[in-house]
């Protein structure tokens, strides 16, 4: 089955467990579809670069998923219809990274970045 990455962002007066709430009601919808979610984060509040919905945080959410293309399109049609969940992004990948994203990785763990002119 395909590889897929999902970033979603609901708005900033839920509570934690709330939005660690949608992460496992998504997780359903692609499992009741013939998919599995092979690792989930969730990144807390952050700041958005501009308002969307008058909203200036958000809660974002990270999804790694083995499904069929059909299963990611009635996820991300639940998504787009659910009033607490703001965007979505989907990509298909070709292999899952191995350990935690990026937005997860402590600074020292990053590795170094490229020198500043």
């Amino acid at each position: 089955m395909p590889l897929y990455e999902h970033v979603f962002i609901s708005r900033q007066d839920l509570s934690n467990t709330q939005a660690e709430g949608l992460i496992e009601h998504f997780s359903t919808v692609l499992a009741d579809n013939g998919g599995k979610v092979v690792e989930s984060e969730y990144w807390g509040v952050k700041t958005m670069a501009f308002k969307i919905n008058k909203n200036r945080k958000g809660h974002y959410a990270f999804l790694r998923s083995d499904a069929p293309a059909g299963a990611v399109h009635e996820m991300e049609r639940l998504m787009r219809l659910h009033d607490d969940v703001m965007r979505v992004l989907t990509i298909k990948v070709d292999e899952h990274q191995e350990g935690p994203s990026v937005q997860m990785q402590k600074r020292e763990e990053r590795g170094d970045r490229r020198e500043r002119r």
